[in-house]
């Protein structure tokens, strides 16, 4: 397995992971469609990327184009066709995605939508080769009861709606053990069921603070915060040992959202993720 982290791809971050000693980077989309719409296009584009890279050597273990809120059908197929020719372009396996979702719609409603797009982008994945992974984030909308979500694909139970729905092998996951932490999931029992669905994953952990819990519930806020691993509630240690177990050899990225090491202490935070990760990868 390769060690990477997710950002922007520009040339200092591929010397900062270089120099780190980082494998690999997850990288945020930065074109528009109609930028790489055309086999020239691309081309050019990804020109710029392999030389980036071969001057760093890092490689990149996916793209990322996250989209989340409510989905226009046809403008989506036309965004992830173009991406899925760039990630062929680059020889990227992997596109990272959010599976999407309208607040104001029920999961029935959303569900619809996923498989209006995916019915149509899926063979398109499966025909370049290029796997697409939805990372599990709940991203709710309100701070009361009901919530509606933006991204509907967060439990076990819509996973399985999902690849019912669009029955490929080129949809799958992004697995990030962080976002059911805090929901209550078993996250060893998710992975080891979904195993064979995991295309990438996303090192993020989750902290845990009963006292503000025990005080204010579940639907209160602040009594959970995203943490970089080994600070938070994940054995990281048992982790890894499952993906390799049920063969996973992908990439794992560390997705920085740690508060204590943000803003001037960034590099600190992904130096001490890459310390404590890399003798378990």
């Amino acid at each position: 397995m390769k060690l990477g982290y997710l950002t922007q791809l520009t040339e200092e971050e591929c010397k900062l992971a270089a120099r780190i000693g980082y494998d690999c980077l997850e990288v945020h989309g930065k074109w528009e469609a109609d930028q790489i719409e055309t086999e020239a296009d691309r081309r050019g584009e990804a020109d710029k990327v392999r030389a980036m890279l071969e001057e760093s050597g890092i490689s990149i273990s996916a793209i990322a184009l996250y989209q989340a809120g409510p989905r226009d059908v046809k403008g989506s197929v036309v965004r992830y066709g173009a991406y899925i020719e760039m990630c062929a372009e680059l020889g990227v396996e992997v596109l990272s995605t959010m599976s999407a979702g309208d607040p104001a719609k029920g999961l029935e409603e959303n569900l619809k939508d996923f498989q209006a797009v995916f019915r149509e982008v899926a063979p398109q994945a499966e025909q370049a080769g290029v796997r697409i992974a939805f990372e599990n984030w709940p991203a709710l909308r309100g701070t009361f009861p009901p919530f509606g979500t933006a991204n509907i694909g967060f439990t076990p139970r819509v996973w399985e709606r999902m690849f019912e729905l669009v029955d490929s092998e080129s949809l799958g996951l992004e697995f990030d053990p962080s976002h059911l932490v805090w929901q209550g999931i078993d996250w060893a029992r998710a992975l080891e069921r979904f195993a064979s669905r995991i295309y990438h994953v996303h090192a993020k952990d989750t902290e845990v603070l009963a006292d503000r819990l025990a005080a204010e519930g579940f639907f209160s806020e602040g009594w959970w915060r995203y943490r970089l691993p080994g600070y938070g509630s994940v054995d990281w240690r048992k982790f890894t040992s499952l993906l390799k177990e049920n063969g996973y050899e992908g990439s794992i990225c560390i997705e920085h959202e740690d508060p204590v090491f943000s803003g001037e202490r960034r590099i600190e935070g992904l130096e001490k993720a890459h310390a404590y990760l890399r003798p378990l990868v």
